[in-house]
């Protein structure tokens, strides 16, 4: 059964992680997605631990269900190739700054000159209407710019950048609406249009959601950052012998919880009575709750929340999260034979879907490995094609790029 954008083909003109993340997704949902790489291909190709050169694990982890193409796009064929093929595509994503584009020729206006319906989406640093609108950015510049390591600093240590590509993986999901919600509105209209997906604007309105806080109100009903979140004593808790995640959130829960840590006093002490109450004296109540937890071991408390029906879970690492009995036995991690990186652990497509689910139907290309394929589908005649490959506009992998 095909997934709920089959049908839909998109030009993908991304790298590194933000963009492709999105069009993997877009092709999980079943869209057609031919990779545009330039004659080197996408940086992320050497990033990480690699069975073959280009084709590390970040690679391969953020580009399944896609075709790869190799096309110089500065040289005027290799232009001329690109706009062909988005004659026949529903949807152009590209993330480098769209001064770059404008300088291969290939704006919103040169591409909708060729095929107006077409959804036009450029993910970069900044709004182009503001000074920002020349700077470069990466997934750490942009949580230094919104203040994300400054939150950790606020707990008396020194400003981290958040251990994941969170920014990226977050734009990426911003992408993947926009472009649907785009897709929707041609649908109804019969018009395509440019939508731009800023990252720094985007991570602003992500992060003060939750911090904007006492300044949402003008004049101000206090300061900014949200107080629970922002506590230092907001952290897995320590047990006998590890540490859980839990999350009392309610009154009942709160109260409950009181009792399993043989603190039923405080069900009745005024700073802990509401959720008002609780968020004002929250570095207290954590100790309080922590200094409980520490008669227990892990398993013996996520037993006893789970049968309170009290929010817990036990911490994860990384490594231990691959046994989780959950995503085991919903057959969340599997393997699978790649053409030519050998065996791979797989990762399923978390949502499921009565009608219309998405799927896994190829792995991460090699470099040009589908140029040929793609250019003669466009219409190309091989005699063409042979010139475009002898000119480096475009390149093929072949069997021996990898032995």
């Amino acid at each position: 059964m095909s997934g709920p954008l089959h049908g839909v083909r998109i030009i993908d003109i991304t790298s590194a992680m933000m963009g492709p993340s999105a069009t993997q997704i877009l092709g999980d949902l079943g869209a057609e997605i031919i990779k545009v790489e330039p004659p080197g291909g996408d940086s992320v190709r050497g990033t990480g631990p690699a069975r073959h050169p280009g084709m590390s694990a970040l690679f391969l982890g953020a580009n399944r269900n896609k075709r790869s193409i190799v096309l110089d796009l500065k040289q005027a064929a290799g232009r001329e190739v690109l706009l062909k093929l988005a004659e026949a595509a529903d949807v152009l994503v590209y993330n480098v700054r769209p001064r770059a584009m404008a300088r291969l020729r290939l704006t919103y206006a040169d591409v909708a000159a060729v095929n107006p319906r077409i959804i036009y989406c450029g993910a970069y640093g900044y709004r182009q209407d503001g000074p920002y609108a020349a700077k470069s950015a990466y997934d750490d510049l942009i949580q230094g710019a919104v203040g994300l390591p400054s939150l950790y600093a606020r707990h008396g240590g020194e400003p981290r950048y958040v251990p994941s590509a969170i920014v990226d993986r977050s734009m990426g999901l911003t992408i993947v609406y926009t472009v649907n919600a785009a897709l929707f509105y041609r649908e109804r209209s019969g018009r395509g249009q440019a939508v731009d997906v800023p990252m720094f604007e985007t991570m602003t309105e992500i992060l003060l959601s939750d911090h904007l806080y006492g300044k949402t109100f003008e004049p101000a009903l206090g300061d900014m950052g949200y107080t629970r979140m922002l506590s230092p004593e907001r952290r897995p808790f320590p047990t006998l012998d590890g540490h859980i995640c839990v999350m009392p959130y309610v009154d009942k829960d709160w109260h409950k919880t009181f009792e399993l840590i043989g603190r039923e006093d405080l069900k009745t002490d005024p700073r802990f009575a509401d959720v008002a109450q609780r968020t004002r004296n929250i570095v207290e109540l954590y100790r309080l709750l922590a200094q409980g937890l520490l008669l227990r071991t892990t398993e013996e408390w996520v037993r006893t929340f789970d049968e309170a029906d009290i929010p817990a879970m036990r911490l994860h690492t990384p490594e231990s999260l691959l046994q989780d009995p959950h995503l085991n036995e919903i057959g969340f991690f599997g393997f699978a034979e790649h053409p030519s990186e050998g065996t791979l652990r797989t990762m399923a497509v978390p949502s499921r879907w009565s009608e219309s689910p998405p799927d896994v139907r190829r792995l991460a290309p090699r470099l040009g490995e589908h140029s040929v394929e793609v250019l003669r589908e466009a219409g190309y005649a091989d005699s063409v094609i042979t010139d475009l490959l002898q000119r480096g506009v475009t390149s093929e992998a072949t069997e021996t790029d990898h032995r």
